[in-house]
């Protein structure tokens, strides 16, 4: 089986620096704590996990943008620290964001520099371009400056950007994260089509339906770990034999800290939307356990609306692995240095 990624061991410590009452104090932080793992040729292959998690560090040291405080990894067969030219030309990024464009130049022009960049002969630049801006609907802003767009527009041409040496290896860092609805589908479904014709598709995100959607193995990923590695069904079938069940209404918090409390119940997520409270409930048995929670959450004075068991989401999987919601932000790096390679 050809591996179009292969790391072992890799991980990352930043320095971070805090004002203590007489000096200025300096702390470590593991951003990424060992990873292992392999992408095979022509997957695409999610990394799911919170702000904070160290997928963003992890894709960055993958594309030569930051070197591993310890570790191995090659990229298309390249290693990341010693054939960086190699790895670069070999790839397609979009890291970040509307970050990675010239404001003061055209979308246009944009994915011409970049196009040079990559040695794109021009003649052949051009038909990409065009390529793009039709794949893609840029026409309506594509020769505006970039100063001038709005968010999703620019995420949009940073997408076209990563597109424009047709690499056999993309790495697409949360690349809907100011993107509308009808835009994101729109990159969803070219992404499909990318895969379909045999590009590799290396995909961050925090958002559990893209993941669900996109692709073929997820590793979720937690401060700096993984903590498991599988296709979406093989992951959700791993608490299938557990019970979801979906609570919605007005729960005050000591009734969800005695629900959290009773022995069936392994976890709760909660999440307030339009003043109400959304619990998702992890239980040993659902059939045995909704009737015991209804019981309590009334004598503890919650108001219920609705009450359903649920299949369990990707979500759920986080959650059961971590006891957190994917959510949550769980960075701890603000101010930052890079330690020396080791």
């Amino acid at each position: 089986m050809e591996y179009v990624i292969r790391t072992e061991d890799i991980r990352k410590t930043y320095v971070s620096k805090g004002k203590g009452l007489f000096r200025r104090e300096k702390r470590e932080v593991e951003a990424l704590r060992g990873i292992d793992l392999t992408v095979k040729k022509g997957e695409i292959f999610g990394l799911l996990g919170p702000n904070g998690a160290g997928k963003t560090t992890f894709i960055k040291i993958l594309t030569t943008l930051l070197l591993p405080t310890s570790g191995k990894a090659r990229v298309n067969g390249y290693d990341v620290m010693k054939e960086e030219r190699k790895v670069r030309a070999s790839i397609g990024c979009m890291l970040m964001g509307e970050r990675g464009l010239y404001w003061k130049l055209t979308g246009r022009e944009n994915l011409d520099y970049f196009g040079a960049l990559y040695y794109v002969p021009k003649k052949v630049r051009k038909q990409r371009i065009e390529y793009l801006i039709d794949l893609l609907d840029l026409g309506d802003f594509i020769d505006r400056t970039v100063e001038t767009y709005s968010s999703g527009q620019k995420m949009i041409v940073s997408f076209a950007k990563a597109l424009i040496n047709d690499a056999p290896t993309l790495f697409l860092d949360e690349p809907t994260i100011a993107m509308d609805v009808h835009a994101a589908r729109k990159l969803r479904e070219v992404v499909k089509d990318l895969n379909r014709q045999g590009k590799t598709i290396i995909y961050t995100t925090h958002l559990m339906h893209e993941a669900d959607e996109l692709c073929d193995r997820i590793a979720i990923i937690d401060k700096g770990e993984i903590k498991a590695i599988g296709s979406p069904a093989e992951l959700k079938a791993s608490i299938k034999q557990e019970g979801i069940v979906m609570i919605e209404g007005i729960v005050p918090p000591d009734a969800v800290e005695a629900l959290r409390s009773l022995p069936y119940v392994e976890d709760v997520v909660v999440e307030e939307k339009s003043g109400k409270d959304h619990l998702r409930v992890i239980t040993e048995n659902s059939r045995v356990a909704l009737p015991k929670m209804i019981d309590l959450l009334m004598k503890k004075g919650a108001t219920l609306e609705y009450i359903s068991p649920e299949e369990p989401t990707l979500e759920d999987v986080f959650v059961k692995l971590t006891g957190r919601a994917l959510s949550e932000d769980t960075r701890e790096v603000n101010d930052a240095e890079p330690d020396k390679p080791s």
